[in-house]
């Protein structure tokens, strides 16, 4: 998805993030995003691109001329680019970049610890029954 400045306005509540990973969207490219959007996107497995103006306005353009238009992103890279000759590096945060590489929600980094969660609550449950 291509989408204009401070993209996620108005979309405080989780649901939107949701609704678009619900419709098929996995990336969505813009100039800015809103602070609360981009956390509950973040949250719920969507990669968000910050690209200057004027780079997302010629990918519309070039979307809108040529169809089928086929964009690549590319994650472990941080590269978007095209068949004609676009090619744009993105920044995204280290932590944000491991999740979405390893498909992992909070859940999923809560259950990569298990074997610690699994050992502490044994020496709970064992510190309670001592006492």
């Amino acid at each position: 998805l291509v989408a204009g400045n401070n993209c996620g306005c108005g979309s405080s509540r989780e649901h939107a993030a949701w609704a678009l990973g619900e419709f098929g969207f996995r990336v969505i490219l813009a100039p800015s995003f809103a602070d609360i959007f981009r956390n509950n996107a973040g949250n719920n497995g969507l990669l968000l691109i910050e690209l200057a103006e004027p780079v997302i306005q010629r990918i519309a353009e070039r979307a809108d001329k040529h169809r089928p238009y086929h964009l690549s992103v590319d994650l472990e890279n941080q590269t978007v680019s095209d068949d004609f000759g676009l090619s744009e590096t993105f920044v995204i945060d280290a932590f944000r970049r491991h999740r979405l590489l390893n498909g992992l929600d909070e859940i999923g980094m809560t259950l990569a610890h298990e074997a610690e969660i699994s050992r502490f609550e044994r020496e709970r449950q064992s510190r309670a029954s001592q006492s």
